[in-house]
């Protein structure tokens, strides 16, 4: 590495003014939306087929990050690299498809290739383009603009600013196809069932409940004494209070005790029905692991009773939550 000393504010002022160029670069998609926008939704939404990004370089690189969004959200999508379609590769496209081409300078030679035969085989054609009047333009069915005014590049030729607007406006055309579809968390779940995304999306309270020997459970003429007991048996951070039918009436959580030992020298001997909290804050079996964290946070607890109906079935832990990778 060379001695020479680095000039930080330099490096500070550089990078501040790549994100101003490529935060302006953005800001100026808005105004340019109408209804050629519209009429890509239109396109992608009435798709029998595939969405088909293509594109070559950074462009490409883009396209490849866009067909993987499209297809998270709801829309079949694949990216077909322009050198290898023109080897065969185009095999991949049928009439029922749409192409979303990316190109910011509208004249890229590989891509110019593969048009012919995609028009010929009748797909409809979305280009995001810098040059709306170029080649690739003119060969579109829908333009969109992703001019910018500048690269962020201080030479003025590795594509930062452009592939920046291309990227942000690829998003919200990805997005608004999602939201006219009206896709569900549920159908997003279904697409992503790995990694600790899936487990957000998938799990279920059932899934992490403690049952059986792992929930405490009491009656209500059982002493806080014992109650202890079955919360220390259970490894637990609390007792439930049931009735002769299983119904939960309350909790009795080992912060209650806690408070208890230090306002009543009696308490061991109290009733579990008389130092209950009444009506506490419970879940179904069926409901999203999420949903319980969620909870739990807000009210600042680490335990929840799991109900199916009225009768409880678990216990629902901030610690297995987090051990099953939900927080």
């Amino acid at each position: 590495m060379s001695s020479q000393r680095i000039d930080t504010k330099r490096i500070i002022d550089r990078a501040r003014q790549v994100l101003d160029i490529e935060a302006q670069a953005v800001s100026a998609l808005p105004d340019r939306l109408g209804d050629d926008f519209v009429r890509a939704t239109e396109l992608i939404l009435a798709c029998h087929g595939k969405l088909v990004v293509t594109g070559m370089g950074k462009s490409g690189a883009i396209g490849r990050k866009l067909a993987g969004t499209f297809s998270s959200t709801g829309t079949p999508s694949l990216f077909l690299h322009p050198a290898e379609g023109v080897h065969g590769d185009l095999g991949a496209v049928t009439s029922e498809d749409v192409i979303l081409l990316m190109s910011y300078s509208g004249e890229t030679d590989e891509m110019l290739a593969i048009m012919p035969a995609i028009k010929r085989l009748g797909a409809k054609v979305i280009s995001l383009v810098g040059n709306c009047g170029s080649t690739l333009g003119k060969y579109a069915d829908v333009v969109l603009d992703v001019s910018v005014e500048r690269e962020a590049c201080p030479l003025g030729l590795a594509p930062t600013a452009s592939t920046t607007a291309m990227l942000a406006l690829g998003d919200a055309l990805a997005l608004a196809v999602m939201d006219v579809r009206q896709f569900t968390h549920e159908d997003y779940a279904r697409f992503h069932p790995a990694g600790a995304l899936g487990r957000r999306l998938t799990l279920r309270v059932a899934d992490v409940m403690r049952t059986g020997d792992a929930v405490a459970i009491v009656k209500r003429e059982t002493t806080v004494r014992d109650s202890l007991f079955a919360i220390t048996q259970a490894g637990a951070g609390a007792t439930n209070v049931v009735d002769d039918e299983g119904r939960l009436i309350g909790i009795i959580t080992d912060g209650d005790v806690r408070r208890l030992a230090l306002t009543d020298n009696g308490f061991l001997s109290r009733t579990a029905g008389e130092v209950m909290t009444k009506a506490p804050r419970t879940i179904s079996s069926e409901s999203l692991a999420t949903e319980g964290l969620k909870a739990m946070e807000s009210l600042k607890i680490g335990e929840m009773p799991v109900l199916d109906g009225e009768k409880l079935v678990g216990m629902l832990m901030l610690k297995d939550l987090t051990e099953a990778g939900i927080v």
